[in-house]
């Protein structure tokens, strides 16, 4: 029997933690009955019902295997729910690998970031990101918007770097690109694009000193020749006594003071209504539309305030003129 979507999307206006997790249940379910079931929940958490945006910050982690990303997000999370007054409630979405020949994913950030599992402050989710390109999982980004609604802040841990997987940014609020010292990341970085979507750039494991100050100065540079100085370098140790992670949080926070957000989650949405219509349609429904263009230009004349769900229906009803 499936779950009463709407119940657990009121939950989650009234900022009901406890209906998190039966909430990220139904967004991963790929049964017909949850799916409509996950549409009603949607709606609940759409600006147009809360009447604005969700309050949650999104905040998107990503950077390659190994740069220390579970180490950083532990040390935040600390300090999160150690700070304050008052203390922030946080959900983790860690989005681990799938295996190209089973599916089946290790699911093993939960396991790797370090927190109190009697916190009820706390919800960390790990969820295989299956054949999805981009480093996200299919429901991602609805449980992002979604947990955005009760929870302070909201992470999104993507699985590994490179060109296909930057699909992060046209989701959270914040991108946060962590890096490895002495790695050769930069160089990496400047041939994938990755330099592009960063709204704060870390570089990991501080404590090793001139190697990592040298990190930063790259990184720094790299930034400088294309043309961009919006991102902030920081550089953190996580390792006890950490070293500037209240840096690092107070950094996030001022990223989100100074962000147009109603824009950039509008054009999130928007994006992600597209993306969707592909996954479920594929691209030859958006060349029945005529084009993707054709389909931005729909979906850009509907009320700003339509969630995700509304925008995709909005896409089907067209392509069911179209081809009706």
């Amino acid at each position: 029997m499936s779950a009463d979507g709407a119940g657990l999307g009121v939950r989650l206006r009234e900022r009901d933690l406890s209906a998190a997790p039966a909430a990220l249940n139904l967004l991963e379910s790929t049964v017909p009955a949850d799916r409509e079931q996950a549409a009603e929940l949607l709606r609940e958490v759409s600006p147009a019902a809360l009447g604005g945006e969700a309050p949650g910050h999104v905040i998107g982690v990503t950077g390659p295997p190994g740069a220390g990303k579970s180490t950083l997000l532990s040390a935040l999370l600390h300090t999160w729910r150690s700070g304050g007054p008052p203390t922030r409630s946080v959900a983790i979405l860690a989005v681990d690998p799938s295996s190209r020949r089973s599916g089946g994913s290790l699911l093993g950030d939960r396991a790797r970031i370090d927190f109190d599992p009697a916190d009820r402050g706390v919800l960390i989710r790990s969820t295989a990101a299956g054949e999805r390109l981009g480093g996200l999982a299919r429901a991602t980004s609805s449980a992002a918007g979604a947990l955005a609604t009760a929870f302070d802040v909201v992470v999104i841990e993507t699985v590994g770097v490179g060109q296909a997987e930057t699909d992060v940014a046209d989701v959270a609020d914040t991108v946060l690109v962590v890096v490895q010292p002495g790695s050769g990341d930069v160089l990496q970085f400047l041939k994938s694009g990755i330099m592009e979507i960063p709204d704060v750039l870390v570089v990991t494991k501080a404590d090793l000193g001139q190697i990592a100050m040298r990190a930063r100065r790259d990184l720094s540079a790299a930034l400088r020749s294309l043309g961009s100085s919006r991102a902030r370098v920081l550089a953190v140790s996580a390792l006890p006594p950490p070293s500037g992670v209240e840096e690092l949080a107070a950094a996030l926070e001022e990223h989100r003071a100074e962000l147009d957000l109603g824009a950039r989650r509008l054009a999130a949405r928007r994006a992600a209504a597209l993306t969707e219509f592909v996954v479920e349609h594929g691209e030859h429904a958006l060349r029945e539309l005529g084009g993707r263009g054709a389909a931005q230009a729909l979906v850009a004349e509907q009320d700003p305030s339509l969630g995700v769900p509304a925008l995709v229906a909005t896409l089907e009803t067209a392509l069911a003129g179209q081809t009706g």
